[in-house]
């Protein structure tokens, strides 16, 4: 561990929408909306965190923050004791909002870990999905937050897998976020544990659209983004973001709750669309949307040395 103190990496790492629709717990989406993370390795015992940014005065700033557990699992993880922590975080992805705030900042916690062990452990994809899966709960999230473009995440009884896939260049999201906040335990309290048979075929045949959609047919973005089997379900728990979805979808947007909500994703078919789609938000709605105009990210989380 001694030779560890001292050394510094930088982290970036991208916001995500799960879902995307019918993609339930499998498709995610990674945008280029970052959280940039650094992190020192120093000789005194211990964590401590700066917080800048969104979550500023409100998340801890000592070993409990999200992102040093997550650094201190992975050395646990890989049978390492973790050094003393220095953690400074520019925050910029918002929390509670369906953007995958939390699955960011364990990714983080995990890259950081990794760039501090550069050298000494080599990780695997599988093992740094593995890790993050066992952090957040679910692999949705933080498969397109480590990899970046669109995943596809399953799990195996070896472990969670994804296949990353690259979007077709005219697909052009449009984030729309809320003042208000959702968590992602009270929206899966909503959901039922049985869904009728049709609705479950529904879904499997939207699902498949939505691969080709976003890989080589934007124009079937409107059909590939319907779904019966979470967000009606959940639309009680957020009423403004669903009646902006059904605003926008009867303008001919495709337009969906993004992850666990109640911000909202609309996949564009071209930057004039988004436009357009931002414009119709504005009108329709009596609540206050920040419009985020933002591309696919396709590096998913990075880290670098710094001298």
């Amino acid at each position: 561990m001694s030779s560890m103190i001292g050394r510094r990496v930088a982290v970036k790492v991208p916001a995500t929408s799960a879902n995307l629709g019918p993609g339930f717990d499998t498709l995610g989406l990674a945008l280029s909306l970052y959280d940039d993370v650094t992190v020192e390795a120093v000789a005194e015992s211990g964590v401590h965190v700066n917080v800048r940014g969104v979550g500023e005065g409100e998340v801890p700033t000592d070993g409990t923050n999200l992102v040093a557990s997550s650094i201190l699992a992975t050395f646990a993880a890989v049978g390492h004791d973790a050094p003393g922590l220095r953690i400074d975080a520019d925050n910029r992805i918002p929390h509670g909002r369906g953007l995958g705030s939390s699955g960011a900042a364990v990714v983080a916690g995990i890259a950081a870990a990794r760039g501090l062990l550069e050298g000494i452990v080599h990780f695997t994809e599988e093992m740094l999905l593995g890790i993050a899966t066992e952090l957040e709960g679910h692999p949705d999230n933080v498969a397109p937050a480590l990899f970046g473009g669109l995943t596809i995440a399953w799990t195996t009884p070896t472990g969670p897998r994804h296949k990353k896939l690259m979007v077709h260049r005219g697909v052009s999201p449009l984030v729309l976020v809320p003042e208000t906040t959702l968590s992602t335990r009270r929206a899966r309290e909503l959901q039922p544990s049985q869904v009728p048979h049709e609705d479950a075929v529904f879904n499997v045949s939207r699902s498949a659209l939505m691969v080709a959609a976003m890989l080589q047919s934007p124009e079937l973005l409107f059909q590939a983004t319907e779904d019966k089997l979470h967000q009606s379900y959940r639309a009680s728990a957020m009423p403004e973001t669903a009646a902006l979805i059904s605003a926008l979808r009867e303008a001919g947007f495709p337009a969906v709750v993004s992850g666990a909500g109640p911000s909202i994703l609309v996949l564009c078919d071209g930057p004039g669309d988004r436009l357009e789609a931002a414009a119709l938000a504005e009108r329709k709605s009596g609540a206050t949307w920040r419009a985020e105009m933002l591309a696919v990210d396709f590096k998913g989380a990075t880290v670098v040395a710094i001298p």
